[in-house]
């Protein structure tokens, strides 16, 4: 851990530029970076007092291609991007876990009660105590920490904004209490137990995986339970692409109802063939019958 104040001097200093080159790839924003890291340790100090903090970073993902396709037990390629959350955290020395996020009020959770409760669903109370829950049921250890967080990740806009906390969450857990020894696919599948069970939003695992794994990742989830993951070694600008953000003021905020149908009607028609998930089955197959599932689902 290091002195906000230190941090900010070393920040301005240019003694991360090297670290934040890695992480955010383009040297063009590296300035904007910077204050927004000094802003965020400030805020961290107005909050908690100038302290001995460590700073952890989970991007946001887009996928290639597989969109739908991980909760059927298929194949995707997924891209993190340069656009993240960042936390300021201090360990605590008891079990109390205190959270402020951008522009919300403060969070308190006693690590003690990880109990799953109905009311806290669709809150970012339900994530933190999902990770902590999902850790701790796989026998790593769990404490209390103080942190601030701020993300460039849009909110609903399918970036996912929620698997980049979760991914956050999940790191601080593993580097604060388990001397980093939670490997990415685990943070992952916590993090989409997390988002599942407490959050109640039944995704599959692709937005944690490329979150937690980072690059561009290729995913085989045949075996849902030990999901094949590669990175894929592949220099877009030496091919002459981007991979280009675009903000178009959607929002997928109040969508969870709508994105749950995708995963049951996927299943109904699987359930037409026999099957629990598409996989194994052949467009052909869809084709062939499309008519009767029109008809009946």
């Amino acid at each position: 851990m290091i002195q906000t104040t230190e941090l900010k001097k070393n920040l301005q200093a240019g003694a991360y530029d090297d670290v934040l080159l890695d992480i955010y790839v383009d040297a063009d924003v590296l300035p904007y970076q910077k204050d927004r890291y000094v802003a965020a340790i400030e805020t961290y100090e107005k909050l908690y007092g100038a302290d001995a903090v460590e700073i952890y970073s989970a991007p946001g993902r887009s996928e290639v291609g597989g969109n739908h396709t991980d909760h059927q037990h298929g194949e995707v390629l997924a891209t993190s991007i340069n656009l993240d959350a960042i936390a300021i955290v201090k360990k605590l020395p008891d079990m109390q876990i205190r959270l402020v996020s951008d522009g919300y009020d403060e969070i308190v959770i006693d690590g003690n009660d990880l109990s799953l409760k109905e009311e806290e669903k669709e809150s970012t109370t339900a994530l933190i105590k999902g990770v902590l829950a999902g850790a701790k049921e796989r026998g790593y250890a769990v404490g209390g920490f103080q942190a601030y967080i701020t993300s460039d990740v849009l909110i609903g806009a399918g970036l996912s904004s929620s698997a980049a906390f979760e991914t956050v969450i999940g790191t601080i857990v593993s580097y604060l209490y388990n001397d980093g020894a939670i490997d990415a696919v685990t943070i992952a599948i916590i993090g989409q137990y997390a988002e599942n069970v407490y959050f109640g939003k039944p995704c599959g695992l692709m937005d944690q995986m490329a979150c937690s794994v980072g690059n561009l990742v290729h995913i085989d989830f045949a075996d849902v339970k030990n999901p094949k993951v590669e990175k894929v070694a592949f220099d877009m600008n030496a091919y002459g692409y981007s991979l280009c953000i675009t903000d178009t003021k959607g929002s997928h905020a109040d969508l969870t109802a709508d994105y749950a149908a995708i995963p049951t009607e996927m299943k109904a028609v699987a359930s037409y063939f026999g099957k629990e998930v598409l996989l194994g089955l052949t467009i052909e197959d869809i084709l062939s019958h499309a008519q009767e599932l029109r008809e009946k689902l």
